[in-house]
């Protein structure tokens, strides 16, 4: 009997993780859903902070200073070696596998995602993310880096892949009136988990440090136990909208009133087979080189551009005492701070916007806009306008940002909702290229330029103008898109047999039982967003907080 109990108990469980069971009854909120999928953004969002851990981990072993391997020492052996420390460029090969699996567990895992639905891939997401923090954490008190890299890198990036798409499909649904504004809601969140785990991170770190330990194993530890918390109930407390639920009042716009936004649906297998597919593709990578390349290397450009300048005193960054040098890198960082402010805010703001000016209009603005500001960039430093380069990089990241939270939009407009999470998971193989392409671009021609007796201050300037050149392809992109021709539509049969495949149709009397039935009062509503609200809000004062020495 025991064992009939428990085999009822284990159906049970997966029976409650089954998509048909997430399907919301009338009277449920659909403002409780952005905050859901914020608590599972924020926390899958600290991999743009991880770098904070690097100098601390590259003396994991010396404790107080790096103890440097032994020359001759290959990256095969670090992954192993316990008896010195990992230089920082090794560890930041953790930094790049995160993205690289991000986009090919996105690409590969969409589909399963739309039949399972979020809250399972949310688990999932969790389980990852988190159980990579744990194995990472095991590598750190070993000192065995390829558990790190397995942790963290491969296990924790498959994590962000199914996090960072399983709320997209949802929430178009759930606003089919406002598609930017709601997918702009959740995936500013992926860029503020830095602004929140960057600062939580070394106030950890520091408390958790003794004179045999960096601290970093037990932040990792209580981080992943944090976010395994967030995570958790972001992903319960997904709903999907039942087949065919609209706004009240909403009346989906008809055909002839914008010919961009599609009412068909287009079926995955078939997305990858049109030009439209690829022109946001390249829209994307283009769009994401350009800025992708700028954030790795925004500290080093202010310090070398402008050198004592950011202090009042004429002279290049070399030629800087320690006690200026120390005075310039904190105003660097505060530039740093004041772009990841625009790159969170313009997420937000440019996706609601296209929700106005239309997808195909807001991307041509990023595309022409960007161009100008890149391709005056050299000029702006040059003539040693500081708040000038400052506010047009400002405006540069505010549209980086938006490019990511406006796509998912675009995607919907042209391929239909019903595979649009899917397809958005394929797309993402274009933020995975441009995470090579953009820091070779900036790193490399830095060094070249560098290499070749070019003063650090113009090191950027043939940068600048070939960013610009990638922004004028993307343009040129963007005005190719058109909509999807007639034959990859799918016919009314076809999408209702995707629907049933999709269990996004309830058996009767299981809609919504996973826990907000019939209504969902005013005060949960408040109390969601406050949950991620508040965490967000304290990151943010940090982040202000260090930005604010640029205007002292």
């Amino acid at each position: 009997m025991s064992s009939i109990a428990q085999d009822r108990g284990s159906a049970s469980a997966l029976d409650f993780l089954a998509k048909e069971r997430s399907i919301a009854g009338p009277g449920f909120n659909r403002w409780l859903v952005p905050p859901a999928a914020l608590a599972i953004h924020l926390c899958i969002g600290m991999a743009y902070g991880f770098s904070v851990f690097w100098l601390p981990l590259s003396k994991a072993v010396g404790i107080t200073a790096p103890l440097a391997c032994p020359a001759g020492t290959s990256f095969f052996a670090e992954l192993s070696v316990t008896g010195c420390d990992w230089k920082v460029s090794t560890l930041g090969w953790m930094y790049t596998l995160f993205f690289v699996f991000l986009g090919s567990s996105a690409a590969v895992f969409g589909g399963w995602l739309e039949r399972a639905g979020p809250r399972k891939a949310g688990l999932v997401s969790m389980l990852c993310w988190c159980g990579g923090m744990l194995i990472s954490a095991y590598g750190i008190h070993t000192h065995q880096f390829w558990l790190m890299l397995l942790g963290s890198g491969v296990i924790g990036g498959i994590g962000l892949g199914l996090g960072y798409i399983s709320p997209v499909s949802t929430l178009i649904k759930w606003f089919p009136d406002r598609r930017g504004m709601a997918t702009g809601m959740a995936i500013m969140g992926f860029g503020g988990g830095a602004m929140i785990g960057s600062p939580l991170a070394q106030s950890l770190m520091t408390k958790f440090a003794t004179p045999t330990s960096i601290g970093v194993a037990e932040t990792f530890v209580t981080l992943a136990l944090v976010y395994a918390v967030f995570m958790t109930a972001g992903a319960l407390a997904y709903r999907v909208p039942a087949a065919g639920w609209k706004p009240a009042g909403w009346t989906p716009p008809a055909a002839a009133a914008n010919a961009m936004i599609s009412t068909g649906h287009v079926h995955l297998s078939n997305a990858h087979k049109t030009p439209q597919f690829w022109l946001i593709w390249g829209v994307l990578c283009l769009n994401v080189t350009a800025g992708i390349g700028v954030i790795g290397m925004a500290s080093p450009m202010l310090q070398e551009v402008f050198g004592g300048k950011l202090i009042g005193v004429d002279a290049a960054i070399g030629a800087l005492d320690a006690a200026q040098a120390a005075q310039i890198a904190a105003i660097a960082a505060g530039f740093t701070g004041l772009l990841s402010l625009f790159n969170i805010g313009g997420r937000f703001f440019w996706a609601s916007m296209s929700d106005k000016l239309g997808r195909k209009a807001t991307y041509a603005i990023f595309f022409l806009l960007g161009t100008a500001l890149y391709a005056s960039a050299p000029s702006t430093g040059h003539a040693g306008s500081i708040a000038l380069f400052v506010g047009a990089f400002c405006l540069i990241l505010s549209m980086y940002g938006g490019g990511f939270a406006t796509v998912p939009a675009y995607l919907a407009d042209i391929f239909g909702t019903q595979f649009v999470g899917a397809i958005h998971g394929r797309l993402l193989t274009a933020w995975s290229m441009a995470g090579i392409f953009g820091p070779v671009i900036v790193n490399y021609l830095r060094e070249f330029q560098l290499s070749q007796g070019v003063a650090k201050a113009q090191a950027y300037d043939t940068t600048m103008l070939i960013l610009a050149a990638l922004l004028v392809a993307g343009f040129l992109c963007n005005l190719l898109i058109s909509p999807v021709a007639p034959k990859w539509q799918m016919s009314d049969e076809e999408v209702a047999d995707a629907r049933k495949l999709a269990h996004e149709i309830a058996p009767a009397g299981t809609a919504s039982t996973g826990g907000v039935a019939s209504s969902s009062p005013a005060v949960l509503v408040a109390i969601a967003w406050a949950a991620v609200g508040i965490p967000l809000a304290w990151g943010v004062a940090q982040t202000v907080a260090k930005a604010a020495i640029l205007f002292k």
